[in-house]
């Protein structure tokens, strides 16, 4: 994509929806990071099933140690890989007693330090809880960048890297959600929504579905529950 393309593009998608944020329901910074931690093959929806059964129990790092992974267990049983995760998620906790006073880092250094923390999820922290600009690419995003011809590149890495050189700064606060939503919605995996899709005209996919539909006037998702 040409660098006017690439602004045309979040700026429709800005206008259509101007503050976009995660599908994952959270009050603080720390339910934020349990429940990334918890979404690994997982759908928002899905672990937030398990986090409104959790969170009014325990919904701090010192409540979690407490809780223990054999008590956490039945609050996240539809969790995939719920064992492993309690038990990172139990540890992270521990540590954020034992080194950060029971606050959640606002340093990526110090979050991939944490048990079950890899460099999206620090990224997903940084960016929807502390504002920074970061981009936690996904497999929606991965996808988006590829195809359209946004930020092409062979691995996560490279599209993470590609984004923050191309988009411009004004867009990267939002950047993440918009484009992760679009490829939750309308540029998915197997059949993407192209008469649907409102930056059909910027995009570079040769393949496009065909047909014509109107074009979705707000960008798809839905705000955050809490």
């Amino acid at each position: 994509m040409t660098p006017k393309e690439i602004d045309a593009l979040f700026e429709r998608f800005r206008d259509a929806n101007p503050e976009p944020t995660t599908e994952l329901e959270f009050s603080t910074p720390y339910e934020l990071l349990v429940a990334v931690a918890l979404s690994a093959q997982m759908t928002d929806t899905g672990v937030n099933i398990a986090t409104r059964k959790l969170f009014p129990v325990a919904n701090t790092p010192q409540a979690i140690a407490k809780l223990g992974v054999e008590r956490l267990l039945p609050y996240i049983a539809n969790i995939n890989f719920n064992r492993t995760k309690a038990a990172n998620v139990v540890a992270m906790a521990k540590q954020l007693v034992e080194l950060h006073g029971g606050q959640v880092p606002r340093d990526r250094e110090a979050l991939e330090a944490l048990p079950g923390v890899g460099r999206k999820t620090a990224n997903v922290v940084l960016n929807t809880a502390f504002g920074e600009h970061t981009m936690a690419v996904d497999t929606h995003i991965f996808r988006v960048s590829n195809r359209t011809g946004l930020a092409p590149g062979p691995d996560v890495r490279a599209v993470e890297d590609e984004l923050l050189r191309v988009v411009p700064d004004r867009y990267l606060q939002h950047a993440h959600h918009w484009l992760l939503l679009h490829g939750r919605y309308v540029c998915t995996a197997r059949v993407p929504d192209c008469p649907r899709c409102i930056v059909r005209d910027l995009c570079h996919f040769p393949d496009k579905t065909p047909g014509d539909a109107p074009p979705l006037e707000i960008a798809p998702g839905r705000p955050r529950a809490k």
